[in-house]
């Protein structure tokens, strides 16, 4: 149904059936031309580049973003070429002179995690994971945790990447105590699953990024920064000076918007491809709950098909899905592997089949995109009973 928007991606690929796309999205063809514009402009604008960028294109992003996210102050979101920059600001923010405590669980992503069990190895810090699984008594456990002493930061996914699992974060974040700094990170839930932030933007922190389903391809990641909040981190940069530049001198001031966390120089051609995918989404009646539902439709198409060739690993008995029926999942379905060698030979098996997954550890992972339709998931199927 919406393969027209992915041509020049699919022309690329004929005979690949892409279904990495949690991981690598293929992008949308309006990504190309607002490539070129991105170069158009620099060559019109020159040593004016910044102020066009700053006073149209960033704009125009944070309203796209806010409509996404049902948030009412479009300009507490700050752009970063990735989440580390942001994740490392955000910790910059805490004061490192007394002891850190720090709750989120074992399932965030790599530009959070290794970043934590690294400073876990300073005597000052004190990480806390709570373990997803079991799911079912994810979110009470992950509550008296927090309900154990204070934290300085509470961090962690909508979408658990390593399992497509969702989490309830309104939940979570509207039971934090005061005064902790909360943090989402929406990158593998962003255009994906709908988020209504409306409730949560007056004292959560919101990361996310271009990468994945808002499928603008890499290096446009955003932050969103409660309207009240006044942080001064350590690990700056000099736009978060734009507004006095003419005036900089030793002393260090931040302003009282998101560019208090921001950093420095970045490629922003990234900015205008996503701003190009997300208005063509508009035009084309795409929000995020349409793009949910037929992503759900085509997961339970797979599934279905699925069952009829009774593979020995990649069965409903291997899914991670939640017992709840009503309970909402990511766009990818992981299947767990009896071993991480096991994993990748299934994974070598389905490329040699040319179908493009990918793993983590002993989770093998299908991804779901806009460019399926239903003869795409019977051929899927089909290959994958080629490997029984």
């Amino acid at each position: 149904m919406y393969k027209h928007l992915y041509q020049r991606f699919l022309e690329a690929h004929p005979h690949e059936l892409h279904f990495a796309c949690h991981s690598h999205h293929y992008w949308p063809d309006v990504s190309r031309d607002a490539h070129i514009q991105y170069w158009d402009d620099s060559a019109r604008y020159v040593d004016d580049k910044w102020a066009h960028i700053f006073s149209v294109k960033v704009p125009h992003a944070q309203q796209l973003i806010a409509e996404v996210l049902n948030i009412s102050h479009p300009e507490q979101i700050v752009f970063a070429p990735n989440t580390h920059e942001f994740v490392f600001r955000l910790l910059s923010s805490l004061d490192w002179k007394k002891n850190i405590r720090i709750l989120t669980t074992d399932s965030e992503f790599y530009s959070f995690d290794r970043q934590i069990n690294r400073l876990s190895e300073m005597g000052n810090f004190e990480v806390i994971k709570v373990p997803t699984l079991p799911f079912e008594t994810f979110h009470e456990r992950f509550e008296a945790e927090m309900a154990r002493g204070t934290w300085d930061l509470m961090f962690l996914s909508h979408v658990f990447f390593n399992s497509g699992l969702v989490c309830d974060v309104h939940r979570l974040a509207l039971k934090a105590p005061q005064g902790s700094m909360f943090v989402i990170d929406g990158y593998h839930s962003f255009m994906a699953v709908p988020l209504d932030f409306s409730s949560l933007q007056d004292r959560v922190f919101y990361i996310a990024g271009s990468y994945k389903y808002a499928q603008g391809g890499e290096g446009a990641c955003f932050l969103y920064v409660p309207p009240q909040t006044r942080h001064r981190p350590f690990h700056t940069g000099w736009f978060a000076e734009l507004s006095h530049l003419s005036a900089v001198g030793n002393q260090v001031g931040y302003p009282q918007d998101a560019l208090q966390y921001a950093g420095s120089t970045m490629d922003f051609s990234a900015l205008y491809r996503l701003i190009a995918v997300l208005e063509k989404f508009k035009s084309e009646g795409l929000n995020v709950a349409k793009i949910h539902q037929v992503i759900k439709d085509n997961q339970q198409t797979f599934l279905a098909s699925l069952e009829k060739i009774q593979h020995p690993v990649l069965n409903r008995k291997n899914l991670f899905i939640s017992a709840s029926a009503t309970a909402e999942h990511g766009h990818f379905l992981t299947f767990e592997c009896p071993s991480v060698e096991a994993t990748q030979a299934l994974v070598r098996q389905l490329k040699q089949a040319k179908v493009q997954t990918d793993s983590r550890a002993t989770r093998l992972r299908f991804g779901f995109g806009l460019y399926h339709d239903h003869s795409d998931l019977l051929e899927l199927v089909h290959r994958i009973g080629t490997l029984a």
